[in-house]
C-alpha cells in the first residue's frame, strides 16, 4: 500500500502517465525525454542503476524505458530485481539497447522485459511502445 492505495490503484489513478527513463548516456536520456515531452507524458529519469531501482520503487511509474548496458548493475539485473519486487513487478519494462543478436534478445526477454527497442532507435518505435503499454492513442 502507498498512501492508502494499492500499488495498481496508485499508478492507475494518475491522469497523466509517468514514465521512467534509465540510461547512462545523457544524449539518450535527452532524446527519449524530448519525445515524451512532445507527447505531454510526465517522465523522470535516472543515469545509474541505484537511482533507477529507487525511483521505480518509490515513484511506481506506469512504464520504464531501460538501457541494458549500464555500469555497476546491468539492465537485465535491474529488470530481475524490479520483477521480484511487489511494488514494481507489474510495471512494463522496455529494453532500449544495442544488444541486437538473437541470443541477447532472448536473454533480455528471460530477464523479464516486456518490450524491446534496438539502438539506434526511431521516434516511432518509442511511440509504438507507449501506445502498446500505456494504451494511449498518439495520432
Amino acid at each position: 500500500m502507498v498512501d492508502g492505495l494499492s500499488q495498481d490503484n496508485h499508478r492507475s489513478s494518475r491522469i497523466i502517465p509517468l514514465v521512467l527513463i534509465v540510461d547512462d548516456n545523457q544524449d539518450n536520456l535527452l532524446f527519449i525525454s524530448c519525445i515524451l515531452d512532445s507527447l505531454n507524458i510526465k517522465f523522470i529519469s535516472a543515469d545509474n542503476s541505484g537511482a533507477a531501482i529507487s525511483l521505480a520503487i518509490n515513484e511506481q511509474p506506469d512504464l520504464i524505458f531501460l538501457d541494458m548496458v549500464m555500469p555497476e548493475i546491468d539492465g537485465m539485473e535491474i529488470t530481475r530485481r524490479l520483477k521480484q519486487n511487489s511494488f514494481t513487478e507489474k510495471i512494463p519494462i522496455v529494453a532500449v539497447t544495442g544488444l541486437t543478436l538473437p541470443k541477447h534478445r532472448e536473454a533480455i526477454e528471460r530477464a523479464g522485459c516486456n518490450g524491446y527497442i534496438g539502438k539506434p532507435f526511431l521516434i516511432e518505435e518509442v511511440e509504438a511502445q507507449i501506445t502498446r503499454f500505456l494504451n494511449l492513442c498518439l495520432i
